[in-house]
């Protein structure tokens, strides 16, 4: 089974522009996701499209693995955790974004990776949300991000990885009707 990391987009009803939301999934293939995706974003059901995604094997230097979830697991003295940095550019309405995933033991520590990133430093007012005490938007646990039908069934494992592969980020409009006929 293999996590992987989806940013999703459709145009709700009643929406003036497109909507994006990121989903997180446990699943042999991501076409097997569609099901999932579907419950995830009701009012988008068999109307959404994927705008990237990334099977999540790789984040920094630790391996990223999913497997059946035993009752006598050993609790991770590190977790994977999503941050979403918001930024903006001078003269310019939108708010742009940058997702990146980060393996820490807590929040402040992922917190404080993410305050590394390039885009942080090179954007106006990049910014993680107010309630931890500094500029970014959205910052959650992986776990916490899983419909409950993958938490019951599985958990992620994290160990030091051997090599410097890094996972594939596949960036471009996908439908899921040509998703579903691979």
């Amino acid at each position: 089974m293999n996590l992987y990391m989806l940013v999703l987009g459709g145009k709700p009803a009643g929406r003036f522009t497109e909507q994006h939301d990121v989903f997180f999934g446990i699943a042999n293939e991501l076409k097997d996701l569609v099901p999932q995706m579907n419950e995830f974003w009701p009012e988008l059901a068999d109307r959404m499209h994927i705008d990237s995604w990334r099977k999540v094997t790789r984040v920094g230097n630790f391996q990223v693995d999913v497997i059946e979830k035993v009752a006598d697991s050993v609790p991770h003295d590190v977790n994977l955790f999503f941050v979403n940095l918001g930024g903006y550019k001078p003269n310019d309405m939108e708010e742009y974004h940058y997702k990146i995933l980060v393996v820490a033991q807590d929040l402040a520590e992922a917190s404080k990776v993410a305050k590394e990133s390039t885009f942080y430093k090179h954007y106006e007012s990049s910014h993680i949300d107010d309630k931890y005490g500094i500029d970014v938007d959205d910052i959650y646990p992986i776990e916490d991000m899983l419909p409950a039908s993958f938490k019951e069934s599985y958990q992620l494992v994290f160990r030091i990885a051997e090599d410097s592969f890094e996972d594939l980020l596949e960036v471009g409009y996908l439908k899921i009707s040509k998703l579903l006929a691979t």
